[in-house]
C-alpha cells in the first residue's frame, strides 16, 4: 500500500525536474499560535515561489503522508489541538491509526527524500539537550543525517540546546556542517555563538559538494547553517540568559522529553516579550530563501 500522496504541483514539478523544497509542519503545528501560524505557512510558501521554487510543506493526515498541502489540509493542520509531533519512530504509528501528524526534521528529512525531494528548510535543528551526560537527551535529527541525502537549510540548532556537544556528535557521526557565509555556526535567534564551523560561500558550491558526496555514496545529509539576519537577532550573550530563566523554569515544573523543546520554546516568546517569536519567524523566512536558491541550483546539476 502506497501510503504517500503528493500534491499534484509538488509531483509536476520534480516530473519535469524544477527546483521543489520541503517544509516542515511543526513550526505550523506547534511552533506558532493559529491563526499567525496559518499566516506564516502561507508567507513561506510565497518566498519559495518568489524565488522559484515549489513549496512541499510535509505531514500525516488521516492515515496518509501529504507532501504538499491544500489550503484546507494547511488550515487543519494549523487549528487542530490533536496533532503529534511526529520523528522518524514516530511515522508508521501515526499513519497506522490515521492521526494526525506534524514532522519534525528528522522525520521530514526521511519523507522528503522518500518522494525525490533534496532540499528542506526549516527553523533549527534538534540536538544534545543541556545536561545530556545524565538525562541522555539527544534528538534524532542528528542520526538522521548519516543516513539521509537531504540538504537542510536552518539558523543552526535550537539555542536551547548544547551547541558545542551537538557539533561534537555530528562531526562524531560524519554528517557535513557549513555555516553560509559564516564561520560561526549560528545560535538560532542569534547571528553566531562562540563556536566555529566551516565556512561555505556559494550555493553553487552547496550543491557541488552534496553532488560528490552522493556519488562517492555517502548517504549522508548535509546541515547549511544559515544565519538569522543581524537586524533581526537577540545577540547571543541577552538569549542565553533567557534560556536559563527558561529551563530552570522547566525544571521546576518538571516538563522532560517531547514536551521540553515546544515548552522551552513557548516560555521564552513570555521572557523574552515576543522578540523570540518574532526572530524565529524572521529565520525561517531567511531559511526558505536560501533553500529556494539551492533548489534552483540543484536542478541544473
Amino acid at each position: 500500500m502506497n501510503y504517500i500522496e503528493i500534491k499534484k504541483e509538488v509531483k509536476k514539478a520534480l516530473e519535469k525536474n524544477k527546483p521543489v523544497v520541503a517544509l516542515e509542519s511543526t513550526i505550523i503545528s506547534h511552533g506558532l499560535p493559529y491563526p499567525q501560524n496559518l499566516k506564516v505557512a502561507k508567507g513561506l510558501a510565497k518566498i519559495a515561489r518568489e524565488n522559484g521554487a515549489v513549496p512541499a510543506t510535509i505531514c500525516l493526515i488521516d492515515g496518509k503522508v501529504k507532501i504538499g498541502l491544500s489550503e484546507l489540509e494547511l488550515k487543519i493542520m494549523a487549528s487542530s489541538e490533536d496533532v503529534e509531533k511526529v520523528s522518524r519512530r514516530d511515522i508508521g504509528k501515526v499513519i497506522s491509526l490515521q492521526k494526525k501528524g506534524a514532522t519534525t526534521v528528522a522525520a521530514t528529512m526521511y519523507l522528503a527524500q522518500k518522494a525525490g525531494i533534496e532540499v528542506f528548510a526549516t527553523g533549527g535543528i534538534g540536538g544534545v539537550h543541556k545536561n545530556a551526560e545524565n538525562t541522555f537527551d539527544i534528538s534524532a535529527d542528528l542520526r538522521e543525517f548519516t543516513q539521509t541525502p537531504v540538504i537542510v537549510v536552518s539558523a543552526g540548532a535550537k539555542a536551547i540546546l548544547d551547541l558545542s556537544k551537538t557539533l561534537e556528535i555530528m562531526e562524531t557521526l560524519g554528517a557535513p556542517v557549513y555555516g553560509y557565509k559564516t564561520d560561526r555556526f549560528p545560535a538560532f535567534y542569534s547571528h553566531s555563538s562562540p563556536f566555529f564551523v566551516e565556512r561555505i560561500d556559494s550555493v553553487k558550491d552547496i550543491v557541488g559538494i552534496f553532488g560528490a558526496n552522493k556519488t562517492m555514496g555517502l548517504d549522508c545529509g548535509m546541515l547549511i547553517a544559515n544565519p538569522v539576519p543581524k537586524k533581526r537577532e537577540i545577540p547571543y550573550e541577552e538569549m542565553k540568559e533567557y534560556i536559563q530563566q527558561a529551563l530552570k523554569s522547566a525544571d521546576e515544573e518538571n516538563i522532560s522529553g517531547k514536551k521540553l523543546t515546544p515548552y522551552l520554546l513557548s516560555k521564552l516568546v513570555d521572557i523574552t516579550d515576543k522578540k523570540s517569536l518574532k526572530a524565529n519567524i524572521d529565520l525561517v523566512k531567511n531559511n526558505v530563501e536560501l533553500a529556494s536558491l539551492i533548489a534552483n541550483e540543484l536542478v541544473k546539476r
